[in-house]
């Protein structure tokens, strides 16, 4: 009676063991809860914003109505470094309770590499706004151009006023008297004092223009004697501009830097857009690393709990005589085994752990984190809702939506603007000048009366004067010469408005024109950089071709990763399930007496290993899926991820970016269009 009921119990607490434990992946058997991902499909609800449009650095106060503005640097607000609300809320009891799409939102919220890469687009804000005001642009990252290499005019579209105000007072010898109007016969000097007030108005346009505009004021005042005014005050007003007919003409010349900037605007939202792609991908696998591990540990906890069992099963059995020492000692091997891979599986869990605190955290050594268990809330999907799409399709829509394409297109775009520059810095110089000026000239001036007055009296030849008798007997009268006498009544004042009058009405116009013309003879140094930019651009043609035999390649592999995954999933779940099977018959032999207790324990063995494979391969299916939407760029939109930004509580304009809420970049159809186009034409 004794061995049989023994035989029984035994039976009963293993089959309670496996019956009972956690770690029977239940969910491999659940039914598909969703549908297959497609395009439209969205997990999540909500779309999660990165808020890179949240600031706009492509813009610079307006001087209107504070004409200050300008001249105050713009204020950067410093970055937030410590962990984001959402994590404290999600922390009860010691424990953070995180479901995937949970983990995805914190990766995106303290994640330091979005964190870091968030700036770029920004940087690429500030150097749109810098060549819009004629200067060159910074770099951004995955661009290859910073600036045209053409070497043409430099054209400044932002206006300048220059306002000039000078005074000099001077006094310097005169070795000619009479010509500086002393009129003095020793030597003398001659003082002067100037001021000038000049404004000049410059400004630079992408037709090729550069426009003048003056407005010259001069109050000067001098000693001599020969100036009609003094003090006297001269004022010109004028335009002048200078047009390039040849070299440096044409909008897509003179702008070429700020179309580069706009696209290098774009490139850095792409790669802002890459960078959240890995960081979401390596978050989503290190999720389910972290999930494998964690019920590794409860099937390594069970191969323990079944190898103590059988030791100590057969320890009494050894010592009622009815087991080999033998035995007991390859009971206890095993149990050492077991303990050991236990102690592997929660350390593996400890570091899988430690990885995805790292991705949602921007410290997580922070005090309120570093003790958490982190709990995965969810299970990887059942391999009917993982399917993949016809590989013709995969690839049109990986070049669609992939950044690393998106981006190499406009590169391409670059270096077709570097090539129109350099083409048109071929040719001559030729300038065409003209200018129009009309002067003013006033000043304080004296008023002058003649009066009568006796001159020098009349001679002979003989040098006698010459008198005459007025009357008959009267007395001789001297004769002299008419004259008369200059004398200063007043003074004529007059300044600054006469003189603008007369500029104002034309009076003194001054008008030029001018052609210049410069041929190089050899011109080697534009020779240089036309053929350099055309062969960058031949060689962007060939990265280009070389990013998409990559993408085609990448897109592949995930697609056979996938299958296999659904293969290896299903042919995981029927092992355990045969050898579920074969562990029950196994106990319904050992119950009848035609099995042994060793023979119950190695089965339940196999199917504990079986469990584990299982969950290794649901892992690895629900990480190709990932890598898989990876591959096709359309990580963002499944995760309901969007590069736009928070402006007012709402949601501000999306950027277009790939994989974001309509997955294509502005222009990305036309740009297709246009390559094949040109294929088919150069084919030809």
């Amino acid at each position: 009676m004794t061995k049989p009921f023994a035989k029984s119990l035994l039976a009963a607490v293993l089959a309670g063991i496996l019956v009972g434990s956690p770690a029977t992946p239940v969910f491999a058997q659940q039914p598909a809860q969703t549908p297959p991902p497609t395009k439209a499909t969205l997990q999540g609800g909500v779309p999660i914003s990165l808020g890179v449009e949240k600031y706009h650095y492509d813009h610079s106060p307006s001087p209107f109505p504070d004409i200050t503005a300008p001249f105050r640097a713009q204020y950067v607000n410093p970055g937030t470094l410590s962990n984001s609300p959402r994590l404290e809320q999600l922390i009860q009891d010691g424990k953070l309770n995180l479901s995937l799409q949970d983990a995805i939102a914190l990766a995106l919220e303290n994640s330091m590499d979005i964190v870091v890469q968030r700036y770029n687009p920004w940087m690429a804000d500030a150097s749109v706004l810098k060549t819009q005001a004629g200067g060159f642009g910074y770099g951004v990252p995955g661009s290859l151009a910073v600036g045209s290499t053409a070497t043409l005019p430099t054209l400044y579209f932002d206006p300048y006023i220059t306002q000039a105000v000078s005074f000099s007072d001077t006094r310097f010898p005169v070795n000619n008297p009479f010509i500086s109007g002393t009129g003095s016969a020793t030597l003398t000097s001659l003082a002067t004092h100037n001021a000038t007030y000049n404004t000049t108005f410059s400004q630079g346009f992408w037709t090729g223009t550069t426009l003048n505009v003056f407005w010259d004021n001069t109050r000067s005042s001098s000693s001599s004697t020969f100036n009609f005014f003094d003090p006297a005050v001269q004022s010109s007003v004028g335009i002048s501009f200078q047009q390039q007919l040849l070299q440096g003409f044409g909008k897509d010349v003179t702008r070429r830097n700020i179309l580069i900037a706009e696209n290098n605007r774009r490139i850095a939202d792409l790669a802002f857009s890459q960078q959240v792609i890995t960081t979401v991908t390596s978050t989503i696998n290190a999720y389910w690393e972290l999930v494998y591990a964690r019920e590794n540990v409860k099937v390594q906890q069970q191969a323990v709990t079944v190898s103590e069992k059988l030791y100590n099963d057969n320890k009494k059995q050894l010592e009622i005589g009815t087991m080999a020492p033998l035995d007991v000692t390859r009971a206890e091997s095993e149990l050492a085994t077991d303990r050991q891979n236990m102690i592997v599986a929660q350390t593996t869990q400890l570091q899988d752990e430690l990885v995805v605190k790292n991705y949602i955290s921007k410290d997580p050594t922070a005090s309120n984190l570093i003790d958490v268990e982190i709990v995965p809330t969810d299970k990887p999907d059942s391999p009917q809702s993982m399917q993949a799409e016809p590989f013709a399709d995969a690839v049109k829509e990986a070049f669609a939506n992939r950044p690393d394409v998106q981006e190499q297109l406009l590169n391409l775009k670059n270096g077709e603007i570097d090539v129109k520059a350099t083409h048109n810095a071929l040719l001559p110089i030729a300038t065409l000048n003209a200018s129009y000026s009309s002067t003013g000239l006033s000043g304080n001036s004296v008023i002058t009366a003649a009066s009568p007055a006796a001159g020098g009296q009349l001679v002979d030849a003989n040098g006698n004067p010459i008198s005459v008798v007025t009357t008959t007997g009267g007395t001789p009268v001297p004769v002299y010469v008419p004259s008369s006498v200059t004398e200063v009544t007043g003074l004529n004042r007059q300044g600054f408005p006469d003189a603008m009058s007369q500029a104002f009405h034309n009076n003194f116009p001054n008008y030029s024109i001018g052609f210049n013309f410069q041929i190089p003879i050899r011109n080697r140094s534009a020779q240089a950089d036309s053929v350099h930019a055309q062969l960058t651009q031949r060689q962007l043609e060939a990265q280009m071709q070389q990013i998409k035999n990559s993408a085609v390649l990448d897109v592949r592999n995930t697609q056979i990763a996938l299958e296999q995954g659904r293969a290896q999933v299903q042919a995981a779940s029927k092992a355990r399930e045969l050898q579920q099977q074969t562990f029950e018959a196994e106990q319904k032999k050992y119950q009848l007496g035609a099995s042994t207790v060793y023979n119950v324990i190695l089965t339940q063995r196999d199917l504990i290993t079986a469990q584990g494979t299982e969950l290794r391969a649901l892992a690895n299916l629900a990480e190709a899926k990932a890598n898989y939407e990876r591959a096709l760029g359309r990580t963002l939109q499944i995760n309901s991820v969007t590069i736009a930004g928070a402006k007012k509580g709402e949601l501000d304009r999306d950027t277009m970016i790939p994989g974001t809420l309509n997955g294509e970049v502005v222009g990305t159809d036309a740009i297709w269009k246009a390559l094949d186009s040109k294929n088919k034409s150069g084919s030809k």
